[in-house]
C-alpha cells in the first residue's frame, strides 16, 4: 500500500509543489524535479516517474540514461499504468497512458 500512496502523491502533489517553488511552466528541469522530490518528502524510488511527468520530452531520455542507465522508459511507463489500473486509479497519472 505504501507504493500506491507514494505514486499517488507524485500525481496529486508534485505539480503543485513544483509550481509553488518555481512558478507554473509546462516542464521543469531535472534539477528542479530532483530537488523537490528529495526536499519535500516524496519517495525517491519513483523519481523516474517524476521525470516522465514533468521533464521535457527532449531532455527525458538524456537524463534517464545518465541517472538510471538500466531503465527502459516505455517498459517503466507500462509497469506504472498496469499497477495503477490494478488499483483502479482514476487520477491525473492517467497521462502515462497517453505518453506510452
Amino acid at each position: 500500500m505504501l507504493k500506491y500512496w507514494s505514486i499517488k502523491k507524485y500525481g496529486t502533489k508534485l505539480l503543485p509543489t513544483l509550481e509553488k517553488r518555481y512558478g507554473a511552466f509546462p516542464f521543469y528541469s531535472a534539477h528542479q524535479i530532483r530537488a523537490t522530490v528529495y526536499q519535500k518528502d516524496f519517495n525517491p524510488e519513483f523519481l523516474p516517474l517524476a521525470y516522465i511527468l514533468y521533464l521535457s520530452p527532449e531532455d527525458l531520455s538524456g537524463v534517464i540514461s545518465r541517472e538510471f542507465p538500466n531503465l527502459d522508459i516505455p517498459q517503466y511507463k507500462k509497469e506504472m499504468v498496469t499497477y495503477l489500473d490494478s488499483k483502479n486509479y482514476e487520477g491525473c497519472l492517467k497521462v502515462l497512458q497517453k505518453a506510452s
